[in-house]
């Protein structure tokens, strides 16, 4: 079971309770809960640093005796939905390689670009580095996200939609046309934050 519902639970909160006291929604708590978004860190260091005499016992991490492999994990496209919805990823992460890269400070993973849809702006073969965002975050339109959707993981550039509920996602290369998706289909996102090209 999540550890963020087995502590909401043994401490007798609500959804609506926790979300109020870490400053987030109900729906993103229920998101995590079904393991398809991952709580930040920062939200967590609310809980733990302030813990209003809860048990969270559940949510801390053992101190590994192996140390953390440094860098940043270049992850492939398959484990990817796991990654992004936060599942797994301490285990995906020691299996990847990592890559110290400075210029991209507060990237989390690396993925590698795979087809022709973002060119010219990426290449197949070039390697992203991004960041994860809570499912509910306010969207920066017109910059490139990876999502997790309906429609498997992707990246492309993001647009708003007919309404406030659905989003579009845009190619760069003309030949592929836009789509719309609605809100309620995308499962996790992460910001692209830099490219890495080979020559």
């Amino acid at each position: 079971m999540n550890e963020i519902k087995v502590f909401r639970q043994v401490n007798g909160l609500t959804q609506d309770e926790l979300a109020a006291y870490i400053g987030t929604g109900k729906a993103f708590i229920s998101q995590v809960e079904h393991g398809r978004s991952a709580l930040p860190e920062a939200k967590l260091s609310i809980i733990l640093n302030n813990s209003n005499g809860w048990d969270v016992s559940m949510l801390r991490k053992p101190k590994s005796i192996t140390s953390e492999p440094k860098g940043i994990p270049l992850i492939p496209i398959e484990a990817m939905a796991g990654v992004l919805s936060g599942n797994s990823t301490q285990v995906i992460e020691r299996e990847c390689e990592h890559y110290n890269i400075p210029m991209f400070k507060g990237a989390e993973f690396l993925m590698r670009i795979s087809g022709d849809s973002m060119q010219p702006k990426y290449y197949s073969g070039d390697i992203v580095a991004c960041k994860r965002l809570p499912i509910d975050t306010f969207f920066q339109w017109n910059k490139v996200y990876v999502i997790d959707s309906e429609q498997g993981v992707i990246v492309k550039r993001v647009r708003p939609g007919h309404d406030n509920n659905h989003i579009v996602f845009v190619s760069e290369n003309e030949a592929y046309a836009p789509f719309e998706l609605s809100l309620e289909k995308v499962y996790s996102i992460a910001l692209v934050i830099g490219v890495v090209r080979a020559e």
